[in-house]
């Protein structure tokens, strides 16, 4: 019971040092594991039979990264190349190309769903801003529809399906590191809905103008103008979507052929797909898979810029995540797991207790990829308690947080600002449409969850 509440007081201290205090969630999370150590009475220091407070936090720290770091970096490298070279955009034509503009929410929300999956849901707002304005014109459909259509369609893949960072280290938190085509399996589909939830959420207003300054049309345009001109000619839609389905197709041929059945055998042809189904090796084949569109825009000196960028754009997601990977190892190293795991079950909260944790940390402090590393670290010891100890259970257990993490979007979410201002939504009609567009995804996310935990665990 003490323990119990030397961690409510550690977790209270960490939501209000990165929300109130503003501290970096890396040093909130890194104090939190110190702190929540010694406080939980592990040793200071190393003994013959135990480990120290600083070992435990170190070793949880590089364990996790060594195991989901390179998957975190070479999925940020396809992002950052995807973008560069106009991908998304092209993305973005293809799909209109396919569906028209008779059902232009739906069209706008089907983009935004497939362009997140490797790139954030903020830069995927920005590159797609002028053209959903385009279709809203040319449909007749009122800004604000489209814009909680778009921002809802890129914040589902955003928070349920790899190569998505923050996904990757809830699952690598959660020991499904080497099963993320599992989590793509059950994770588009959950995404998916929660998309087209966000989407009937939107259509309520079709009839609504926009209640911001028009001037900041003005300033979306230049903001896209940059990056389209910034791009230069557009890649073909080959080009554009294999980087993003070949390291997909790998991975869940890859999980095909672990199967107890061994659909494929034990030979070469076994060998191969284990070998290329790894997330490091797929991703990595997904970084040579795009290097075709750096033809013509700087070749090799391109791709080291752009390694370069990607790496400066993964280094805090990776310490985030290793910071929580050393929180859930302090956690770990007590019996506090057991404790938690057998009071919960006795609740009946099962699925539902990851989800609210990760919706009170997203609400408090914004950040949906903070909330899904520090609620999966927290709640990794507690799944065999709780139930869902198995690959299926622990699958579940990441789209249960990533259904919290998007609950809810509003003022401290950086994504919630990127939506109001490029929408010309005043914060009250944001607050109406877009924070509340979240609530729906995240409470429609968590039943679909709690739906599947009922057939599959």
């Amino acid at each position: 019971m003490t323990d119990l509440v030397v961690l409510v007081v550690v977790v209270a201290l960490l939501v209000l040092a990165s929300s109130r205090f503003r501290i970096h969630p890396f040093m909130a999370l890194l104090g939190a594991a110190l702190v929540g150590g010694v406080a939980f009475g592990l040793p200071l220091v190393d003994g013959e039979d135990t480990d120290g407070v600083v070992t435990v936090v170190a070793d949880g720290f590089g364990d996790l990264l060594g195991g989901i770091g390179l998957v975190i970096v070479l999925g940020t490298v396809v992002g950052v190349m995807l973008e560069r070279a106009g991908a998304a955009v092209t993305m973005a034509n293809t799909v209109i190309r396919l569906l028209g503009d008779r059902f232009p929410t739906l069209t706008i929300s089907i983009i935004g769903y497939f362009v997140s999956i490797p790139v954030f849901c903020d830069s995927g707002y920005v590159i797609l801003n002028s053209l959903k304005e385009s279709i809203a014109k040319r449909a007749g459909t009122s800004p604000v529809a489209m814009s909680v259509a778009l921002a809802t369609g890129l914040y589902a893949t955003h928070t349920f399906v790899p190569p998505t960072p923050g996904p990757i280290a809830a699952a690598g938190n959660l020991g499904m590191a080497d099963r993320l085509g599992l989590v793509i399996l059950l994770g588009a589909p959950v995404a998916a809905v929660t998309a087209g939830a966000g989407l009937l959420w939107a259509n309520r207003f079709r009839d609504e103008a926009p209640a911001g300054l028009q001037e900041r049309l003005q300033e979306s345009r230049e903001a896209f103008d940059e990056v389209r001109e910034s791009v230069g000619p557009l890649p073909g839609a080959w080009a554009s979507f294999a980087p993003i389905l070949v390291p997909i197709l790998l991975i869940m041929l890859g999980s095909v052929a672990e199967l107890p059945a061994a659909p494929f055998g034990d030979g070469v042809l076994y060998t191969g797909l284990a070998f290329l189904g790894e997330p490091v090796m797929a991703l990595l084949v997904g970084v040579l898979v795009a290097l075709p569109l750096l033809r013509g825009r700087g070749g090799v000196g391109a791709f080291t810029e752009q390694v370069a960028a990607a790496i400066t754009a993964a280094a805090p997601i990776l310490l985030i995540t290793g910071a929580g990977g050393a929180f859930g190892a302090v956690i770990q190293a007590t019996d506090l797991g057991d404790y938690l795991g057998s009071s919960l079950s006795a609740l009946g909260v099962g699925i539902f207790m990851p989800f609210l944790v990760a919706a009170a940390l997203k609400s408090a402090q914004g950040s949906s990829t903070v909330a899904l590393v520090t609620t999966s670290a927290l709640v990794a010891p507690l799944v065999g308690s709780l139930g869902y100890d198995s690959d299926l259970g622990r699958t579940l257990v990441v789209l249960a947080i990533g259904a919290g993490a998007m609950t809810v979007s509003h003022a401290n979410d950086s994504y919630f600002w990127v939506v109001t201002q490029f929408s010309r939504m005043s914060v009250a009609q944001a607050y109406r449409a877009q924070t509340a567009a979240t609530l729906v995804q995240g409470v429609t996310g968590i039943v679909v969850v709690w739906l599947l935990s009922l057939v599959l665990v």
